[in-house]
């Protein structure tokens, strides 16, 4: 029986007010801790699914300047 990382992660993280993800993502990049990463992976998720396609190219412009 496998775990659901992503299942978990949503549970956790599930009613979440925008000052608990700001402090969740804030938190994650300070510590820089390899374990975080999955729960911004799915945070980004969330984030992917609900945004526009306007949002969408945004946020890869802003991430492929970061990565010049």
């Amino acid at each position: 029986m496998g775990f659901n990382l992503r299942g978990a992660i949503m549970a956790n993280i599930q009613g979440s007010t925008q000052e608990d993800v700001e402090a969740t993502i804030v938190d994650a990049l300070q510590k820089g801790e390899e374990k975080m990463l999955p729960g911004l992976g799915v945070l980004f998720e969330v984030y992917w699914k609900n945004a526009s396609e306007q949002d969408k190219e945004a946020v890869c412009q802003q991430i492929s300047q970061g990565l010049q």
